[in-house]
């Protein structure tokens, strides 16, 4: 049975469990307040910046938050703040100047030899750090006619060797979508690697049951999953059990993590990230350097700071267990080493 039909069949207990889990999300502050013990008088969510950019988080991930610790690594990262609202000298809505790499509705094409494909337009949660936060997605929701535009657009380009799902989040679509959509990449001859950029196995760890697994394992295509995990204490054990299986599926297994003040910006978070992502089958691959998007400024971890927490990390652990620490510069053929 080929991973088109396994995809279109009715969805086993996983797969409501997961779309449940995205349709439920928690999206009113009181409520988040509520769940971890919190009072309006410990945190600030100013009202203008719920309507720019409304919270936005999974109940399993707010479940592996401390109740009553309103600087909790977790909560940071979903938190609305009062700073978003600041006009930073350096920042911009299109940091990466993303529009000029956009040669079709739903591509980006920012790198030679690989392309990223923009497969859900929507994300399982609201990082308050998005580079995309000011993103127009809603130019990006091709329907099938593009998408079929797209895919003869990509075979014209000989050049391009690996495709990267990214977004929003690729695995925020169904999976009925994405295993026609990696069917159809599949039968290009020059595309030999499927890259997939995803937060959502760490912040909803049921999203990764049969279906998933199967239209990955089925196709032809090297299978590489960057999960984007900022702080060890994201890794629980259905985050490592989901691991495991990604891993029995034949998919490689990276993280990329963005280094943010008040969240992992010491040693020792750092040192806990690789150690636990590493025994969940991962491996370190890249810490970034904040991108200077409108409101997330008070995020930012200085370069000499950084430069400094990835040198004591070297003393600390093993080489393969240390992420690289790289900022994407527009035009640049690459990420660019920092270190």
């Amino acid at each position: 049975m080929s991973s088109l039909v396994l995809a279109q069949r009715h969805p086993d207990d996983s797969a409501r469990r997961w779309q449940q889990e995205l349709s439920n999300l928690i999206t009113e502050p009181e409520e988040l307040l509520h769940l971890l013990g919190l009072s309006p008088d410990d945190v600030s969510m100013p009202a203008d910046v719920l309507r720019a950019f409304p919270l936005k988080v999974p109940r399993p991930f707010v479940a592996r938050m401390r109740p009553g610790d309103a600087r909790d690594p977790l909560l940071l990262q979903v938190l609305p703040s009062a700073q978003e609202s600041d006009d930073t000298p350096g920042y911009g809505f299109d940091p990466l100047s993303e529009a000029d790499f956009n040669p079709q509705p739903g591509i980006l094409h920012k790198y030679q030899g690989r392309v990223l494909v923009l497969a859900a337009p929507h994300c399982a949660v609201h990082c308050r750090y998005c580079f995309r936060r000011h993103f127009p997605y809603q130019d990006h929701v091709p329907g099938r006619q593009v998408w079929e535009q797209n895919l003869q657009w990509l075979a014209g380009q000989p050049q391009i060797s690996e495709v990267i799902y990214s977004g929003g989040d690729p695995l925020a679509a169904s999976d009925r979508h994405l295993a026609w959509l990696t069917d159809r990449i599949s039968e290009i001859p020059h595309i030999g690697r499927l890259r997939i950029h995803t937060r959502t196995p760490v912040l909803v760890p049921a999203r990764v049951d049969d279906n998933l697994l199967a239209w990955l394992r089925d196709s032809r295509l090297q299978k590489v999953m960057v999960i984007h995990c900022n702080h060890a204490n994201e890794i629980d054990a259905e985050v490592i059990d989901a691991m495991q299986r990604l891993r029995d599926a034949g998919v490689t297994l990276l993280n990329q993590s963005v280094l943010l003040s008040g969240v992992n910006d010491s040693v020792q978070a750092l040192a806990d990230l690789s150690e636990a992502l590493f025994a969940a089958s991962v491996l370190p691959y890249y810490l970034h350097a904040l991108d200077k998007v409108q409101g997330v400024a008070h995020f930012d971890v200085g370069e000499e700071q950084a430069r400094d927490l990835i040198m004591a990390l070297k003393q600390r652990l093993p080489g393969y267990l240390v992420p690289r620490l790289v900022r994407e510069i527009p035009g640049e053929a690459s990420k660019t080493g920092l270190l």
